[in-house]
């Protein structure tokens, strides 16, 4: 496990990044799936730097775990869907 990914007690439907694969525990899909990136934003209530800072040392926490990935789709899967500001 990776420090900070998982949390103990983490509900079923949280959809909390499993490691070292970065999935979704809740829907299998890569995390952050759609929906926890929706959960992300509401969590953040629109401060893109804070959220950048925390999916940034996911970001850092899973090139260590998935190596032979592109660090290019990495960082898009990370935090390339962060909506720009205008």
């Amino acid at each position: 496990m990776t420090d900070g990914a998982e949390r103990p007690g983490v509900r079923a439907d949280e959809h909390a990044p499993t490691t070292p694969g970065w999935n979704c525990g809740s829907c299998g899909e890569e995390w952050p799936c759609a929906t926890k990136r929706g959960r992300l934003l509401a969590e953040y209530g629109g401060d893109r730097a804070m959220l950048s800072v925390y999916l940034g040392s996911c970001l850092a926490a899973a090139t260590e775990d998935l190596r032979t990935a592109p660090v290019m789709s990495l960082q898009d899967r990370f935090i390339g869907w962060i909506p720009r500001r205008r």
